[in-house]
């Protein structure tokens, strides 16, 4: 580990991919890939609870993500489902907090009673937040929030001179939670496919070669270890700056 004072970061992202791309190299269906990738996260639960991380935000499914075919949808839906129903009373009983983020207004009315459920079970746990952003796009929430800020000016509510970064963050499905300090991505590709455009602003990026249902503890550390040894200046100079 770089010989540094820094600590390890308060919130991590992670966009999860290759899902797909590791079923294929096994000649397995993409199903068995997605199975897989949920045994993922909950090693990366885990490991995010042990290493002291305040918030974890996954990137489950993408609002681009209805355009893949309809049993591909249907079985990650399902999985969904399954987590709920399987996970949810340990990650209470891990005094894991659940936080889901993204467009509700598609989704099915068991599944959104579910995630209601899932929040209101674990509100008060402080261990770990762990986000999920489910049918979300970075965009539509950046559009969203513009939108009721208009509508607070149409009702008084706020003038047009209150509006700025800090009230617009207000407006968005992260209100309340921090901007994640390191984002990781799996599979090799080094894109943020429309996830966190607002709160990514200053993060340090991390992408790695494994896909995403081979992610463990110690990918995670490395990743870590990686963020560790950057200089993070958010726009300024370091004292050793000439």
């Amino acid at each position: 580990m770089p010989q540094t004072s820094k600590t390890t970061p308060q919130h991590v992202a992670i966009i999860m991919d290759g899902n797909g791309r590791w079923a294929h190299q096994r000649s397995l269906p993409r199903s068995a890939g997605h199975k897989q990738g949920v045994e993922a996260v909950r090693r990366a639960v885990r490991a995010a609870l042990e290493l002291g991380i305040d918030y974890l935000t996954i990137y489950s499914f993408s609002s681009e993500n209805w355009s893949r075919p309809p049993s591909e949808i249907d079985y990650l839906l399902d999985l969904l489902r399954r987590f709920i129903r399987q996970d949810v009373v340990d990650l209470h009983a891990s005094d894991v907090r659940v936080k889901i983020v993204g467009d509700r207004s598609a989704l099915s009315q068991d599944i959104v009673l579910m995630l209601e459920e899932s929040e209101y079970l674990t509100r008060n746990n402080q261990s770990l937040t762990l986000v999920v952003a489910f049918n979300y796009g970075g965009r539509q929430e950046i559009a969203l929030a513009a939108r009721r800020l208009a509508e607070q000016v149409v009702t008084g509510e706020i003038s047009s001179e209150d509006i700025n970064p800090d009230e617009f963050a207000r407006n968005l499905y992260t209100a309340g939670i921090p901007d994640p300090d390191l984002l990781i991505r799996t599979s090799g590709e080094k894109r943020i496919s429309n996830f966190l455009l607002w709160q990514l602003a200053y993060s340090e990026f991390v992408f790695i070669e494994e896909h995403w249902p081979d992610f463990t503890r110690e990918t995670f550390e490395r990743a870590i270890y990686e963020y560790v040894g950057r200089e993070r200046r958010f726009g300024g100079l370091t004292a050793t700056a000439v």
